[in-house]
Order: structure tokens, then sequence, then C-alpha cells
């Protein structure tokens, strides 16, 4: 073994001796990689494969104690960190150049208390993972529409899905968090215990430590959903989402619909002749009794003339997995979106246009929904600010050839300037790629100078910055 020249946190290099690397290990009950090992190039592996980074050193953590090592380490070492826990964020923050990733994604153990209706979850785990544990009793936790996607920072970020018009957010509801601080200290974070760190967890992402675990309150949901997809031809796409708006205000909140705008890939249920031509998509979901789920999608399935309509009871496990095929691991993804108050006129033309643009197979533009429940939390209660009730663009490029890269990112730089006088100036910062940077501060609102205080508490030295990063309040002075 060698000595190793890591990347600091003042993005200089440091060298950690070979008896420095060797003897970390022996405190660990997971495993130290370095970028000759066999795992290595499997753990640093994430979702979005346009993020290309190698850490010096990598951590597959097997519980809370390694973690507290390994953030040891890196403060003792001042090394810049990441930390990984589903490998799902659009930025690729899970990954950083030359410094220590702690991986998390060995940690993926659900607990269910169906008696409390509470589960403790490890930040490994996919909502896959949460959902197969959560539904053995009738339970979930509201989360995204994505299996494949880590609870962890999800919830973090904020969380929204098919649940989130009922019962809120994923971060509300969180009742506690065991987290490891910037200078290696397990906390407890909840309303009565270090309840300034709850607060900055709730919204806030990962500036403030490392979550171990999470404890949730459970909602009944399921086993069984109404659920699926209307899929309608592109050339009534005005009328369709003009319907659809009028439709979606009328519904009850137990009932969701997302509009998605792509080209239609193979689905079994569609005719072979629309296949790869431009479709709008109505996916919707009922989460409360079949029979009134019937009654609450009927306006919405009763518009223009679709091709096909698949909505039918569907187990919630299988409906939170069904768009899994059209988002798995391995392609290039680029994002660009923004939260409007409306569905307006001047928005729908705007959309219908890009669509007729579409610069690959994969792209897409979607508009979910925050609201309901969600927006009955106050904007202040949570470091999470979008409080008001809202539609989410989310313009998702995706291909495969590195030479499509400048088209695809153009179209979705194009649509997102494009939309800004319509917008509302809010941002989600899940959906917020690594070129995003400057839009942190606006996409917390009045709630940043409260997360730059809390960040200067706790992670002065922003060792945790391979995220949205929100600066400690005094800066970086303490770090160089």
């Amino acid at each position: 073994m060698t000595d190793l020249n890591l990347t600091t946190l003042a993005a200089g290099k440091t060298v950690i001796s070979a008896e420095t690397i060797e003897a970390f290990p022996a405190g660990l009950r997971g495993s130290l990689l370095r970028e000759d090992d066999a795992a290595y190039e499997e753990a640093r592996a994430i979702w979005n494969a346009m993020i290309e980074r190698k850490p010096g050193l990598i951590v597959r953590c097997a519980g809370a104690s390694d973690v507290i090592n390994a953030v040891r380490f890196a403060r003792d070492n001042r090394l810049l960190v990441a930390v990984r826990g589903g490998g799902h964020n659009i930025a690729g923050s899970a990954l950083c150049e030359g410094g220590l990733m702690i991986d998390l994604s060995l940690m993926k153990s659900v607990r269910v208390d169906p008696a409390t209706q509470r589960a403790w979850v490890e930040p490994g785990a996919t909502l896959a993972d949460v959902d197969k544990e959560t539904q053995a009793f009738g339970l979930a936790v509201p989360t995204g529409i994505n299996s494949t996607t880590g609870i962890a920072g999800l919830t973090l970020g904020g969380g929204f899905g098919w649940l989130t018009r009922k019962f809120g957010l994923t971060l509300d509801s969180l009742l506690s968090a065991d987290v490891v601080t910037a200078n290696g200290e397990l906390l407890r974070a909840s309303a009565t215990e270090n309840p300034d760190l709850f607060w900055a967890l709730r919204g806030g992402g990962g500036n403030f430590g490392i979550v171990t675990a999470f404890e949730f309150q459970l909602h009944k949901v399921g086993p069984e959903v109404l659920s699926g997809l209307v899929v309608h031809p592109f050339a009534d796409a005005r009328e369709v989402l003009r319907e659809y708006r009028e439709a979606f205000a009328a519904a009850p909140e137990e009932f969701t619909t997302w509009v998605v705008m792509r080209k239609a890939p193979p689905l079994p249920f569609l005719p072979v002749e629309w296949h790869g031509k431009e479709v709008v998509v109505l996916a919707m979901c009922y989460c409360g009794p079949i029979e009134k789920g019937e009654e609450a999608a009927a306006r919405m399935r009763a518009i223009g003339n679709p091709i096909a309509d698949v909505v039918s009871p569907h187990s919630f496990v299988a409906w939170q997995q069904a768009f899994d095929p059209l988002l798995a691991p391995g392609a290039r993804n680029y994002w660009k979106s923004h939260d409007f108050a409306e569905v307006s006129d001047a928005a729908i033309d705007l959309l219908i246009g890009a669509v007729r643009e579409l610069p690959g197979p994969e792209c897409e533009i979607f508009i979910g929904y925050v609201g309901g429940a969600a927006s009955r939390v106050p904007a202040e209660a949570t470091a999470f600010p979008q409080r008001l009730p809202h539609f989410v663009m989310n313009v998702h490029a995706r291909w495969r050839d590195p030479a499509m890269d400048k088209a695809c990112i153009d179209w979705a730089r194009r649509l997102y300037e494009d939309a800004k006088p319509l917008a509302i100036g809010t941002a989600y910062i899940n959906f917020m790629p690594e070129d995003e940077v400057d839009r942190v501060e606006a996409a917390y609102g009045a709630n940043y100078r409260r997360l730059a205080e809390i960040k200067q508490r706790y992670d002065p030295l922003n060792m945790f910055r391979m995220n949205q990063n929100v600066q400690p309040k005094k800066g970086l002075r303490a770090a160089e």
C-alpha cells in the first residue's frame, strides 16, 4: 500500500500515509476502497452517468459507528467529503474528486412498528425498500415516484409524489433523525431534541450532517390504489392540458394527476403506430378506497379521445415502481425546473413548443403538484419554504450518447429561460443540477438566513458542501 494524495476542503492536496490508510479499516465494520480495489467502480457508480468524478477513498459504511469514524477521519485530515445515500441526485453530489466518499448504500434496514404506525429507516434504503416493508402493514411514507430514489436525499430536500396532497411532503412525516455532525458527534434531532437542527434537516439538504437513521410517521395507504395512465395524442395537447387544470382544481386531495409529455415509449398497451410519437400522458393515483377513486378520476379520464386508458386498481408497491424502467441508472441526465402558480395558457403554449423540439426519444417534460396537506404547513415551520400550492415543471433531458450533450442541455436551458417570466421564483433543491449554485439562496427565500446560522453552528468549516450548499454565516475562513 502506498501514500495517497487527497483533496482537501481548501481545494488543495494533502498526503495521507500508507500506514494511516492501512490502520483506518481496523475501526470499521464496513470497508475502505481505493481506486485499484475491485469494488471501487461499482461503489462510485451513480444514477446520472453524466457525472464523472473519482474519490480518493470510499468508506462503505455498515452502521453509525462507521459514519462517525469516517467523519472524524475527514475532519482530522481536512478532507473534501461527499456523502452517498441512494446516489440518485441529479447533481451527482455523491461523488467528489479526490476526496473521501462516505457511502451509506449498504445501510438499508427498514423497521416498522404497525401499532404506533412508525418506521425507522437507514439512509441507504431506497423508496422500494421503504415501500416493501411499510406496505406489508398497509402503511406508507409519502415519497417520490421513482422507487430507486434514496430515501435520505429525498427526505432532506423535501420529497413529493402521489401522496403529497393528502399527507404532505416526505419531510413532513419525519419525527426524528440520528445525525453525525461535522465534529463526529452523534446527535438526535427532533421537535424536542436539538430542534434547530431538526428544523434545518427538513428541507436543508445534506448541509448539516449525515443522517444515520430516520424515524417516520406512517399513514394508512393501500395495499391497492386506483392508479394508471391515460395517454393522449399530442395533437390534442392544448385541449387536454386546459381540461386537466379544470378537473384537477375540483379533485379531492386523495387524488393526484401529473402530466408527462414525451415521445411514447414502446409500452405494451400502446398501439405500435404510436411508439416514438409525441404524446401527453395523464398519470393519476387515488390513495383512498377504490370505489371513491373511480368517482374522483371520472372527470380526468373523460378528457378528450385518449389512445389508451390503463387506470385500474394496482398494488401501491407496483405503482410506485411503474416509472422505473424509463428512469433506470446509466443514462446521461440534465434537469431544469420552475415552480408555477398555475398552468396558464401561456405556459401550455410554451411547453407545447418545447415538446415539438424534443432533442431525443428519452427527453420529457413533466408537471407535478405540491399542495393540499403540504401547503398547510407554515413556510417558516421547516427549512422547506415553498408552501404555497404550486405546480413544478421539470425539464428532463435524458440521453445516452455523449455527442448529444450540447443539444440536450441547450434544449433544457432554453425552455428554462423562456419559462422564467411565468415562474414564481421558488425552486426545489432536489431538482437542481450542479451548475445552479447561484440559485440556492433564492430557493430558500426568507429561510436562508436561519439556515446559514445553523450551518455555522454545526458545520463551520463547511465539510458537508457537496450538495446544494448553504454557506456558513461567517464564510469559509476557518477552512482555509
